[in-house]
């Protein structure tokens, strides 16, 4: 059997989310049939239960409102943030306004010093390296994120939320009276920073420059940004090379995708790529 490399594309196929909140928070529209009425409302019904059993039945209403307004947690692909992400959505739910606020700023700071200390190596070559390659750690968060911009590893309006987090950093974890009354509205604000950050630069489905966009319902890694550092490092675990008929068997307890098929040998380009799956959908 050939194995053809160059037919082949990464499949993104771990990620991490929870959009639980839109069956709390869509609206009933009066337009749809009575079983699509009722579906929805079981749907709701299960959803709060799911709730009180995971968060506890004392205060239950307000964590509710805490649950919907934090909003759907964006598709990630799994990496460093995704565990303290959900434990601080969890402190906020229970109402722990600063310690979510705090973890909040602390989990930013984390993640811009993962990708430079996990990437810096190759980036020897550049100015910004002078400055980093000796460091453990960074609390100079104008340091990491601008360097990380300078490489290229963090997208344009990820840079403009991280800039918005540390400001939100500085106003945290310095001396302020006013934090006494309004850690719930600094720590949403922060909250929804992160999402934004983690929904664009870490994001398991979007337009992402990294993304070929067009088969329908799969996200595959353009061949051109697979030896790029970022994507190496932290997509590429979560993906599966494989050609344009892989099948996906099961999904649970593991995800076991068939990917034994004869491809050629030959290098194809990422539309041809797209054209070739499509085809294969429609088979299947």
């Amino acid at each position: 059997m050939l194995v053809a490399r160059n037919m082949k594309r990464y499949r993104v196929l771990l990620w991490d989310f929870d959009t639980r909140v839109r069956a709390l928070a869509d609206p009933i529209r009066d337009e749809w049939e009575d079983k699509i009425k009722q579906q929805h409302l079981e749907n709701r019904r299960r959803t709060e239960q799911g709730l009180i059993f995971q968060y506890g039945e004392a205060h239950s209403q307000g964590k509710k409102g805490n649950f919907i307004e934090l909003e759907a947690k964006p598709f990630s692909i799994l990496a460093f943030h995704n565990k303290f992400f959900e434990q601080i959505r969890i402190s906020f739910v229970m109402g722990a306004y600063y310690p979510a606020l705090v973890a909040v700023c602390s989990l930013g700071e984390r993640i811009l010093n993962h990708l430079v200390l996990m990437l810096r190596e190759h980036y020897k070559n550049t100015p910004e390296y002078k400055k980093v390659y000796r460091k453990d750690s960074f609390d100079d968060w104008s340091l990491a994120i601008n360097t990380l911009s300078s490489w290229e590893i963090i997208l344009p309006e990820v840079k403009s939320e991280f800039l918005k987090l540390m400001d939100m950093r500085h106003k945290a974890i310095h001396f302020r009276p006013e934090t006494d009354h309004n850690d719930r509205e600094l720590a949403l604000s922060a909250i929804r920073c992160l999402q934004k950050i983690v929904g664009n630069q870490f994001s398991a489905f979007g337009k992402q420059p990294w993304f070929i966009i067009g088969i329908p319902g799969e996200i595959y890694i353009k061949k051109e940004w697979e030896q790029n550092p970022f994507i190496s490092n932290v997509y590429l675990p979560n993906c599966a090379k494989v050609g344009p008929q892989n099948v996906i068997e099961s999904l649970q307890p593991q995800i076991t995708i068939n990917d034994k098929f004869e491809y050629e040998e030959k290098e194809i380009s990422d539309d041809e790529f797209i054209q070739l799956r499509k085809a294969a959908q429609n088979r299947n």
